[in-house]
């Protein structure tokens, strides 16, 4: 499998704008109150939406990287397990969020960070993406949400 390396993305004014408007054009009129990130390389496009629709932006972190109490999910990688974990307090009850992230490959990571959501009461409206490998099929973990990439290999 070939990386899929968004920093030219990041480094291009024109470009990263034009994807973040992109991201925010798909999702408008879904009046989303918070936008998840994924970290690391999610928080970077998150923020930016956040920002563009006018709401909340929240982090979610490997295991231990948070300063407060925490809700955790385990999940499956290839090559083992992973955690991931959310403030206790940052998503309320029925609160519309849409998850923002870099790369959809095997759907683990985004499938878990729909369960955290989901624990915490959040209805999530919506899940974008920068990049879609295909071939790894992530989007079958993701049927039961509205997941939008803009480019797909």
């Amino acid at each position: 499998m070939t990386f899929r390396d968004i920093t030219p993305l990041l480094g291009s004014s024109d470009g990263f704008a034009r994807a973040v408007d992109e991201l925010c054009a798909r999702f408008t009129a879904s009046d989303i109150e918070r936008v998840v990130g994924v970290e690391a390389r999610g928080f970077i496009p998150a923020a930016a939406v956040a920002y563009r629709l006018g709401a909340g932006f929240v982090p979610v972190r490997k295991a231990g990287k948070l300063p407060w109490a925490v809700a955790r999910e385990e999940y499956s990688l290839e090559y083992g397990t992973d955690k991931l974990e959310i403030h206790r307090d940052a998503i309320h009850p029925a609160e519309r969020i849409l998850v923002i992230d870099d790369v959809l490959a095997t759907g683990g990571t985004a499938s878990a960070t729909a369960r955290l959501i989901e624990t915490l009461g959040g209805a999530i409206i919506g899940l974008g993406f920068l990049i879609e490998i295909t071939a790894l099929g992530g989007r079958a973990l993701l049927t039961d949400y509205r997941a939008e990439s803009l480019a797909r290999y």
